[in-house]
């Protein structure tokens, strides 16, 4: 296969992996050497091993860096930090882009940047959507399991004061009874306590609005 080939199959994906070209009748040895070839020649850039991005000027689509995070590890969603800050519910940006996943906990240094997964449960891996971004379709929190993802992560998150250490804002974005419905899903008191206190947030930023 030549670069050409390459850039035929892979057409706009942004993201691709190796075992796309491993297919139908190919010498795999040949082929991973091709790969490091073109890896060397900085016509492609992996991300990890077997995922691969194309690098510019070739690539059609530069890859959304959510996107990068949901194929890094399959089982997994953009939540804590990152999916606050997309929402614009704390005012910090964040280098890292986190993500909760089924999978085991790691951080990930690539050329197009940092990724955290921190691991949850199965039965706790629920109420993420699909949105698009830059074109792209993407895994991502809602509001609401993106904040409780953080609390039931963090040691002592469901305490007022580490929330309000996050300067949580916009918190009437948060629809409240799904945020219960979530806590309650987790069975857990500290995710009780943890609603309550966003909660107490969230009534004392409404208050501030009206007198302003």
């Amino acid at each position: 296969m030549d670069f050409d080939d390459l850039l035929t199959l892979i057409q706009d994906d942004p993201v691709f992996e190796s075992s796309l070209l491993f297919a139908g009748d190919v010498d795999p040895k040949a082929m991973r050497v091709q790969l490091s070839r073109w890896v060397k020649s900085g016509k492609i850039i992996q991300l990890r091993r077997g995922l691969y991005t194309l690098a510019p000027p070739w690539q059609k689509n530069k890859a959304h860096p959510f996107l990068i995070a949901n194929r890094l590890q399959k089982a997994s969603y953009v939540s804590l930090e990152s999916a606050l800050s997309y929402y614009n519910l704390i005012p910090e940006l964040v280098q890292a882009v986190t993500s909760v996943s089924t999978g085991r906990s790691e951080q990930l240094s690539t050329p197009l940047g940092d990724f955290s997964f921190r691991h949850i449960k199965t039965e706790l891996f629920f109420a993420y959507q699909v949105i698009k971004l830059s074109n792209q379709l993407v895994f991502i929190a809602e509001a609401e399991k993106a904040i409780l993802d953080l609390v039931y992560l963090q040691a002592g998150g469901d305490d007022l004061t580490f929330l309000e250490a996050l300067r949580l804002q916009n918190l009437n974005r948060f629809n409240l009874i799904k945020l219960q419905d979530f806590a309650q899903r987790f069975n857990s008191p500290k995710m009780i306590r943890a609603c309550q206190n966003i909660i107490i947030l969230s009534e004392r930023e409404n208050k501030e609005y009206q007198v302003l």
